[in-house]
């Protein structure tokens, strides 16, 4: 492990700059704002400072050094190629108020994405601006608000989700104002519709579900609950967190969904968690187009007149959607990093998106069965949700496995398999999610993971089913940071610098 520096009274500097052009430039600060001695930064030469960043960077953990199971965040691969395209100095070295003349190849990745989304999720219309998939819930949300307020139903109030869904539904919902009502999962884990019938009324303005479902179930009677929600009045929304199972398979919109959000930062590979920023477009049906943020690229053939384009025979621009709009939700039009990676994804990988999902779905199939298939000796220790009534042994992309049978039988948690997985070289999956599983560990391994790495994945995982009870409980042993007692961090936060002053 290489070291990281303490530069507190380190000699040396590991930076330079050349003299100031202007030697009088501190005359222009006024005298109240200049400093009245030099600021404390920290010192060192140049290998210390090079050491100490390469140090923390092998800290770090991320879809390039391991296998990476983060159920329902689609941790694949990020290909890099298109890294080299997002650094192209016509993509990366403009600004967003340059005159849409100067962006034209920009606007052009734009439109190409706005359609391609649509046509992959059945929608008729695609806004990029939202920078996440929460802040696209948000806006999916409000444009539906904002539907019911033109039909005259701003008496509608109340948003349904499932209890497997994910908790920014709700709380993009509560965001807008709406009452949360959830309903129940029935035995097999897939959706009640009978609850369903019972919650929607007059009051009901949308559902919020994913499909698969987080427990990574197809919702068979999808088409059903649409229906139901469309009878009384609501609208469908669509969370696209697990767009990566069904994508050339079937869309959002052929099950009944108004309106869908996108992880450009899940399905479409641009890197996200540690690794990047996200990005949540929305797409929605017709009869909710003229609600979405402003402004979205558009196109038109080209005019005698016009500047010249970008060679195609169209004219690329920023369009208002209209008065009806809810305006923007972000300062510009979209993370266009995210949207131009996401782009190079779709382009390259267009045609084979259909086996993208095959793959996904197939890698958590064949994971699932290795891990729920173990050697006798570690049989007893492990159970797979859902359980009892489950309609199919077949799961999507990813599946939950309760930890409830180890924690009988010796005490280890969900929480200390997820934490001795690191010691394996695994980032672990994700903990105690959906909370209707009792100690709960959900697992997605992606359409860009080997076989070979998914049998050893199985194969570790045994071996920590079968180790002592001690050292999996006290895991982890080989991170920097060992296991952490979280009661009492919890109970005696530490919120100082360890260099500050205790008295200020």
């Amino acid at each position: 492990m290489s070291t990281v520096f303490d530069f507190r009274g380190a000699p040396g500097s590991g930076w330079s700059q050349p003299e100031p052009i202007r030697h009088d430039s501190i005359e222009s600060i006024p005298k109240s704002m200049r400093r009245k001695q030099l600021p404390s930064w920290p010192r060192a030469s140049e290998p210390e400072l090079v050491r100490h960043y390469t140090g923390l960077s092998q800290r770090n953990f991320g879809i390039d050094t391991g296998f990476y199971p983060l159920g329902s965040c689609t941790m694949k691969h990020n290909p890099r190629l298109n890294e080299r395209i997002v650094q192209l100095p016509g993509i990366d070295r403009i600004h967003p108020l340059q005159s849409d003349s100067q962006v034209q190849g920009l606007l052009a990745i734009y439109y190409e994405m706005q359609e391609m989304l649509s046509i992959c999720a059945g929608m008729d219309s695609v806004t990029l601006q939202p920078v996440a998939g929460a802040q696209g819930e948000f806006t999916a949300i409000r444009c539906i608000q904002e539907y019911h307020r033109e039909q005259g139903q701003g008496n509608r109030d109340k948003v349904i989700v499932p209890d497997s869904a994910h908790g920014t539904n709700p709380a993009s919902a509560s965001m807008c104002g709406y009452e949360i009502i959830e309903i129940p999962s029935g035995k097999d884990g897939r959706l009640d519709i009978d609850a369903l019938r019972s919650a929607v009324g007059s009051d009901t303005a949308a559902m919020m579900i994913t499909n698969p479902s987080t427990l990574g179930l197809f919702e068979i009677e999808i088409s059903e609950a649409a229906r139901i929600v469309h009878e009384a009045g609501g609208q469908m929304y669509y969370d696209g967190a697990n767009f990566n199972a069904i994508i050339g398979k079937t869309d959002p919109g052929l099950m009944g969904f108004d309106a869908v959000h996108y992880n450009l930062h899940k399905t479409f590979s641009q890197p996200h968690g540690g690794g990047g920023p996200g990005s949540g477009p929305i797409g929605v049906k017709a009869h909710l187009s003229k609600f979405l943020p402003t402004p979205i690229a558009s196109r038109r053939p080209t005019q005698e007149g016009d500047p010249v384009g970008v060679g195609d025979g169209h004219w690329y621009f920023w369009e208002d959607v209209g008065e009806n709009s809810i305006g923007k939700v972000q300062q510009w039009n979209g993370n266009a990093g995210a949207v131009v990676r996401a782009w190079a994804f779709y382009r390259r990988y267009g045609r084979d998106l259909e086996r993208m999902s095959e793959h996904a779905v197939l890698n958590s199939n064949y994971l699932r069965h290795k891990i729920m298939n173990p050697s006798p000796e570690v049989a007893e220790g492990i159970h797979c949700m859902p359980a009892e009534g489950a309609a199919s042994d077949v799961v999507m992309h990813e599946f939950t496995l309760s930890m409830s049978p180890l924690k009988e039988l010796n005490g280890v948690t969900g929480k200390d398999v997820a934490k001795r997985l690191l010691d394996y070289g695994y980032m672990s999956p994700t903990l105690y999610f959906p909370q209707i599983v009792p100690e709960c560990l959900m697992i997605e391994p992606t359409e860009t993971e080997s076989k070979e790495v998914l049998d050893k994945f199985a194969s570790d995982f045994h071996s920590i089913l079968s180790e002592d009870p001690d050292t999996v409980t006290s895991a982890p042993h080989t991170t920097p940071v060992s296991r952490v007692d979280e009661v009492w961090a919890a109970r005696n936060l530490v919120l100082r610098h360890p260099g500050q002053d205790p008295g200020k």
